[in-house]
């Protein structure tokens, strides 16, 4: 092909050539081509550049030819037929930059009045960019990562009794909702109408607490479930007791019965430790710390509270004990296992790179 042009890249050009392949939107085929340059500039055949991206040596000679007349703006796609854009491909880069990299100067996050004025384009345009690229400002989460030191081992083995149950044994996951409120609202509740949502006063009279102590069946998905007014480990070992006599009432004389459940203190009291050593058949798996979310019994709780209380009227416990046990009777009617589906090294690995953003963004 004859000797080659040296490509002469100034230290701005490779820097913006590097930016546009380590940033995460840029266009798949614009990052390619400035990689072409890149290993060009590296010194790099264009069968060798070809194999590295999966590009034909063809193609590479073009990007490489365009750089050469146009330099970086050649790498881009040229203008399509029709009506010109109003909106270029650096004006939607640069929305997409702040929303990532900046707040504005007033606010925590940005919104599409606040990011239209920052980058001089309509509302209209900045929704259609951030629907685009999958971004919402709006939207915030939280979450905690676990510091046990054992963490690794307790998430192997409460995923592997999840995926890989042990033969002749039963999973049961095993947690209290504990200090649900028994709340009523001061006023009557004012019902839907067309056009009307359901309103309701934002103040409350307390009637008192309650804990639910729940035991998820993870291979049916039946829930068992017991309301009590306080909440220690004489109520733990009790309700120990009613999972055993549905255990010993549903399952074969000698199965092995796998607990698992979190570290709160009422589960290991000296107490407990004596009805376990009577009961050697069971075993506890405790969920590291900060990661409640590994015992399925959570999804019951969230479930109950979305359906009945965080809406619910309750003018004294005894209602709200009957309305929680109520959710329990009506989904066993009809009850359905959770099906898990992440192995322990898809979790271990998302949890690392979750780690490694935290430390990153330094907060």
């Amino acid at each position: 092909m004859g000797t080659r042009k040296p490509l002469d890249l100034t230290d701005a050009e490779r820097d913006e050539l590097r930016t546009l392949v380590r940033r995460p939107r840029t266009p798949r085929a614009l990052a390619d081509r400035c990689r072409v340059v890149l290993l060009d500039d590296e010194g790099l055949t264009y069968a060798a550049i070809g194999a590295r991206i999966d590009m034909r040596e063809q193609t590479v000679l073009k990007w490489r030819t365009r750089f050469l007349t146009h330099r970086v703006a050649g790498l881009r796609d040229a203008p399509r037929p029709g009506v010109q854009r109003k909106i270029t491909d650096e004006m939607v880069a640069e929305v997409v930059r702040m929303t990532l990299e900046e707040k504005p100067p007033d606010a925590t996050h940005w919104s599409l009045r606040s990011m239209a004025a920052a980058s001089g384009i309509s509302r209209s345009s900045v929704n259609t960019i951030w629907r685009a690229f999958n971004l919402q400002p709006h939207r915030s989460q939280t979450f905690k990562l676990s510091t046990d030191p054992r963490f690794v081992e307790k998430t192997r083995d409460i995923v592997g009794l999840y995926m890989s149950p042990p033969q002749n044994a039963v999973v049961i996951c095993v947690d209290e909702k504990s200090q649900m409120q028994a709340l009523d609202r001061t006023q009557p509740l004012l019902p839907m109408r067309p056009g009307s949502p359901e309103r309701r006063t934002h103040d409350y009279y307390r009637h008192g607490t309650s804990s639910l102590f729940a035991a998820l069946m993870v291979k049916t998905g039946v829930v068992i479930g017991e309301c009590h007014r306080r909440h220690r480990h004489q109520e733990f070992i009790k309700f120990l007791s009613t999972i055993d006599g549905v255990v010993k009432a549903t399952e074969p004389v000698g199965t092995a019965v796998h607990i698992v459940l979190d570290n709160y203190a009422t589960h290991k009291t000296p107490a407990v430790q004596r009805w376990l050593a009577k009961h050697p058949e069971y075993h506890l798996h405790f969920t590291p710390t900060s990661a409640s979310w590994l015992n399925q019994v959570e999804r019951v709780f969230a479930d109950l509270t979305e359906k009945q209380l965080r809406r619910g009227v309750f003018t004294s416990v005894a209602s709200l004990e009957h309305a929680a046990l109520g959710y329990i009777d009506a989904r066993n009617d009809d009850a359905k296992p959770f099906v898990w589906t992440a192995d322990a090294d898809t979790i271990l690995g998302r949890v690392a790179k979750n780690r490694a953003t935290s430390s990153k963004s330094g907060h």
